[in-house]
């Protein structure tokens, strides 16, 4: 599972976020956490939104198994299986 979180997010504070991030990394899952700083709940700058995107990507493609046609920025992602 990947998370986006928006550091200034009044809804989801990044603590939240953090928690269930922290359970999924402890029961072995595959999950990465992007932080996004002067983003709320809901992401409105360009280049945030062409991140999560591009990290959603490479995060599928990871997990997965998926062939890259093109490189991405890499996202850090905890528990990937061998061979993903």
């Amino acid at each position: 599972m990947i998370f986006f979180q928006g550091l200034d997010d009044k809804v989801v504070p990044p603590q939240q976020s953090q928690v269930m991030v922290d359970a999924l990394r402890a029961a072995g899952v595959p999950v990465a956490y992007i932080a996004l700083e002067g983003e709320g709940h809901g992401f409105r700058k360009a280049d945030s939104i062409v991140r999560t995107l591009e990290a959603e990507l490479y995060f599928y493609r990871r997990v997965f198994g998926i062939e890259a046609l093109e490189a991405l920025a890499p996202v850090a992602i905890d528990n990937v299986p061998d061979g993903a």
